[in-house]
């Protein structure tokens, strides 16, 4: 094998590849040899099939495997030798002359193909010990705790039947049947039976629980209503529908005790056991928040001491990936860029600035974390994995065999494990302080850094306009979530409830 560096410029690299025809040879004579001991071929006694007859039948089939594998391997092989780290997977550019094809598949002609790609960009690491952090903390009250139980007796409160004759109000429950019809057909999902309705919930399309609001048990009425513009069944959106309602019961909610006797129904040995859990899991939350500012902090400063040159198709990729989902969300929400008081050419400059940072700290921190020896253990991964797979109540199976096969899969869910691995070694080596503030105040600070992109002029923090803010805030939830149908596959619905129900509450459920 013959390898030529052909182009070196910045941190473009080509290299020229030759395996020779002498090579490839063997290696289709090797393979040959193989299949004559396992082929069964008539006339032939099994196993006994001549060489010759296998490659006037299978020749150059067998030499297209030999060709692709000598890619592959003389690829690897390639950089090795050059001591080269493409930033991504090289492009190979193999020959498309046919007459020079064929020759090579005779085995007249060497194979020569090319190597085209950008290296990974010379890091000259800083030292990190001398990092000066603030850790901002907050304490779990006694008051929140409260609060929060009183949230949970609400979600969980009982119902009790109203007197005879009493009507529907504002937090009673109604459980009803109903047949929904667009334009005197009745619809997919319309029609249920026995479905309750906390009447002020917001639960179903808007004008709905309205119209209920007043019935008896026993009443049968008409809803007329129409579905929302932006309603997820693209055939129903925008469409007047009717529903044949039927009232069979009404209740009032009951005022919930918390006592032993409640917090027994959740599975809790007692109150004390309850607040214990709650505060613990507040805790949690609270810490989340805490290492969200924190993890933001060491980006910031990270992106303020390196100045690296990019891997242009790198930047080009995640340009895309963030544009697309933006485009996406500005489509499906029927707005323009106008709405978010920027212009398209802005907006490519703003997002190209964030594609530039986002290759620039992934860069940055796998140097880091090569120099640290910080990997991935097979163990969090797959905790990774399964805390995936529980997103999909139902689909486990499903998830799992996707993500087991599908390397590129696994990987996504390797780096986020790895980033932040390695924000917590440059932590544990920095300067950190830590600072008592409200849960408010976290709570701001850190929607404030997950709200802003930190694009940094003299290294100073920019923070863009709230509208656009908002774009690039749902441009990030889609592009993290935008995922092919087998790899995130969407969690369905009972028919009736879907289609009863308003956009907004799809989502919340």
């Amino acid at each position: 094998m013959q390898v030529t560096e052909t182009v070196s410029e910045g941190l473009k690299r080509e290299l020229q590849v030759v395996v020779p025809a002498d090579q490839l040879e063997a290696r289709l004579s090797q393979k040959l040899v193989d299949m004559s001991k396992q082929a069964q071929i008539r006339g032939f006694r099994p196993g006994k099939v001549p060489v010759n007859h296998l490659r006037k039948l299978y020749g150059k089939s067998v030499m297209a495997e030999v060709l692709q594998e000598a890619v592959d391997t003389s690829s690897r092989e390639a950089l090795t030798q050059h001591n080269l780290k493409p930033a991504y997977q090289p492009e190979i550019g193999l020959p498309e002359d046919q007459s020079e094809v064929n020759e090579i598949i005779d085995g007249k002609k060497d194979l020569t193909y090319t190597m085209s790609f950008e290296v990974v960009p010379p890091i000259d690491l800083k030292d990190t010990s001398g990092l000066e952090l603030e850790k901002l903390v907050a304490e779990v009250s006694d008051k929140e705790v409260g609060e929060a139980i009183g949230r949970i007796a609400e979600q969980n409160k009982d119902y009790a039947a109203k007197p005879e004759g009493a009507k529907a109000e504002d937090g009673d429950r109604v459980t009803m049947s109903f047949v929904g019809t667009v334009d005197g057909k009745a619809f997919e999902g319309g029609t249920a039976e026995d479905v309750p309705l906390v009447i002020g919930s917001g639960q179903f399309i808007p004008g709905f629980e309205e119209q209920v609001k007043g019935a008896k048990a026993g009443d049968e009425l008409t809803v007329t209503v129409t579905f929302p513009e932006d309603y997820g069944v693209a055939d129903l959106a925008s469409k007047p529908a009717e529903f044949a309602v039927k009232v069979s019961g009404i209740e009032a909610p009951v005022a919930t005790a918390i006592d032993d006797e409640f917090v027994k129904k959740l599975g809790l040995e007692s109150v004390e056991k309850l607040r214990e859990m709650v505060k613990e899991r507040m805790a949690v939350e609270l810490e989340g928040m805490s290492k969200m500012k924190l993890k933001r902090d060491v980006l910031d400063k990270l992106d303020e001491t390196y100045q690296v040159e990019l891997p242009a198709k790198l930047v080009e990729a995640e340009f895309d990936q963030i544009w697309q989902a933006l485009t996406r969300e500005l489509e499906r929400e029927k707005k323009t860029f106008a709405d978010e008081d920027t212009t398209e050419e802005e907006a490519r400059k703003d997002y190209t600035e964030i594609a530039e940072r986002r290759v620039r700290l992934g860069l940055v921190l796998g140097t880091i974390g090569e120099a640290a020896g910080i990997n991935v253990t097979e163990e969090e991964l797959q905790q990774a994995l399964m805390e995936r797979v529980r997103q999909f109540p139902g689909q486990e199976r499903q998830v799992y065999d996707f993500y087991r096969k599908n390397p590129n899969a696994m990987m996504e869910l390797r780096g986020p494990i790895f980033e932040q691995k390695v924000v917590d070694h440059i932590v544990a080596g920095a300067k950190v302080s830590e600072k008592t503030v409200s849960r408010e105040e976290l709570q701001h600070a850190a929607e404030h850094d997950h709200d802003h992109d930190h694009d940094h002029e003299h290294g100073k923090t920019k923070a863009k306009p709230a509208k656009k803010v908002a774009a690039k805030k749902a441009a990030d939830k889609e592009a993290a979530a935008d995922k092919p149908a087998a790899k995130k596959p969407a969690a369905k619905k009972p028919a009736a409830k879907k289609a009863a129900k308003s956009k907004q509450a799809d989502k919340a459920e």
